[in-house]
């Protein structure tokens, strides 16, 4: 099996990533405009939604305690980010590839700063409940355990693919990728933490800023 240095010069692409990053941010603008303005029919939506399951939650405690184990230690934002530092020291020690590490480590940092304003500009309360089955603080929008799960997953899976990972250890990696930034997403919602357009805006920004990274790395690496 042929593995190329994470730091190598990209091969030439036709902007798929920048092209990519723009349709994604826009639909994130275009979510984050309909929330900041109390759109009726999506808060209607996220209304039902979240009474459903808060509901189903309340009725399953042993199904809801293990959301909150999944939660609150395995798809937790910073479990997230120490597997991200994790990789940052690999590629330092082992690779060699500081650009790569100081781009990965940076596009991390920029999710969660982008996160936390986003949240402060917006201001959404989380939902209420007479008998909640967990508490969170600070704004709701976006879900910061979605997209912290999301650009780390993303962008973890762009350098094994680029690293050129046989198949197995790919379709292993796709599989958990995708389990934990779905299952964490889920998990919020099921717990009453945030409203589900939280969670769809957290996949969908934490999905613009891995596009955004892939471009940069791909174009501006030196």
């Amino acid at each position: 099996m042929h593995t190329s240095s994470l730091d190598s010069p990209p091969r030439p692409e036709h902007h798929t990533a920048a092209r990519f990053a723009g349709v994604l941010g826009l639909c994130s603008v275009l979510l984050l405009t309909l929330v900041a303005a109390r759109w009726s029919p999506l808060i209607g939506a996220d209304g039902d939604i979240a009474g459903t399951t808060h509901r189903w939650a309340v009725d399953e405690p042993v199904l809801t305690q293990t959301c909150r184990i999944l939660t609150d230690w395995v798809w937790d934002p910073w479990t997230m980010r120490l597997l991200c530092a994790a990789v940052v020291a690999w590629l330092v020690v082992r690779q060699a590839a500081r650009w790569t590490a100081l781009w990965l480590a940076g596009a991390v940092a920029l999710g969660t700063v982008l996160q936390q304003g986003i949240k402060a500009a917006v201001d959404r309360p989380r939902p209420v409940w007479p008998d909640p089955v967990d508490s969170a603080h600070y704004s709701a929008f976006p879900s910061g355990h979605a997209m912290t799960a999301t650009v780390v997953c993303g962008l973890l899976l762009w350098l094994l693919r680029r690293h050129g990972v046989g198949p197995v250890v790919w379709r292993t990696a796709v599989a958990v990728a995708v389990v934990s930034v779905v299952g964490v997403g889920l998990t919020r919602i099921w717990l009453g933490v945030h409203w589900p357009s939280d969670v769809v805006g957290g996949w969908l920004l934490g999905t613009t800023v891995v596009a955004a990274a892939v471009w940069v790395h791909r174009h501006r690496q030196p």
